[in-house]
């Protein structure tokens, strides 16, 4: 079996390869080669470990996306300013590689100059969301570092970056909070407590985090609990931020489908009903739109 392509989404902590035909995908593979754990003459070798099986006689194109085009990363594939389509013909960076079995690209980020901000990765979902259907209006990605992106005419005008992800696994994981957060479960009616308390009263997230550890102590308040109040709290104060971007408008939600079914009740809350999206799948979408605007120079 030998590919016409293979898709490729690397992250920090991940790598996960697709080998595509003509019907889609033939084969897939993935590791714990994320940029994070790789020197810059180790990335090369850690692709061809998951992708030497799909090779043959012939050149292989491989499409990329994510970390792997960082600064940190296999090779710097520069930031396109906004606004901009999210993805371009032409605009994929060629990346010099050893191996004559492939020939490499990676499709750049983009950034924002005021306010600063910037994605990598996220860009090839919100191309393949609008290539499976997602209309102008607003992409919500959410996961360690939420992205808000508003959509107009076909191109990412604005977008905003929420580290809501991230800092539920420190509060959780590292912080005096986490003595209280051990167990599984979910607390459903705690979350959307919590969530109205901070769309309410965004001003007191710290005292209302505090508060977590205290009942933790006096009051025996269950892990189940305090892991749903964490997460409403967290995700309250991001929607009181983000709420130029969601109030009234049509939102797209591109992620994991849990945390997608966390950030969809959240809007339900205030009374819209998001469109959901699995992020593999708009991720998949997006590279292949951006393995066609390349071929189709």
């Amino acid at each position: 079996m030998t590919p016409d392509w293979i898709a490729v989404d690397w992250g920090t902590s991940n790598l996960r390869v697709w080998a595509m035909g003509p019907d889609g995908i033939q084969d897939q593979a993935q590791s714990e080669d994320g940029m994070g754990r790789l020197a810059r003459d180790q990335f090369e070798p850690a692709l061809l470990a998951l992708i030497a099986p799909w090779l043959g006689a012939g050149v292989v194109p491989v499409m990329a996306c994510g970390m792997v085009g960082s600064r940190q990363g296999w090779h710097e594939a520069p930031y396109r300013a906004v606004p901009c389509a999210p993805l371009d013909a032409g605009e994929g960076v060629s990346v010099p590689v050893q191996d004559r079995r492939i020939t490499l690209r990676i499709a750049p980020g983009l950034k924002q100059v005021s306010p600063a901000d910037v994605m990598r990765g996220e860009e090839t979902q919100i191309a393949g969301a609008m290539a499976l259907g997602a209309q102008d209006g607003v992409i919500c990605l959410p996961g360690t570092h939420s992205k808000w992106a508003q959509i107009s005419a076909g191109e990412v005008v604005s977008f905003q970056t929420f580290m809501t992800g991230e800092m539920f696994a420190l509060m959780s994981e590292q912080s005096v909070l986490r003595h209280g957060m051990a167990g599984d479960g979910f607390d459903e009616a705690a979350f959307d407590t919590a969530l109205s308390d901070a769309l309410s009263r965004p001003e007191k997230i710290a005292a209302r985090l505090f508060a977590l550890r205290a009942e933790g102590l006096i009051a025996g308040l269950p892990a189940c609990t305090a892991r749903a109040r964490l997460s409403g709290l967290l995700i309250g104060i991001e929607l009181a931020a983000a709420r130029p971007y969601w109030l009234g408008q049509a939102v797209t939600l591109v992620g994991a489908p849990a945390i997608s079914a966390l950030y969809a009740r959240a809007l339900a809350a205030q009374g819209l009903t998001a469109q959901v999206m699995r992020a593999t799948d708009c991720t998949l979408a997006g590279l292949t739109q951006a393995m066609r605007l390349e071929t189709s120079q």
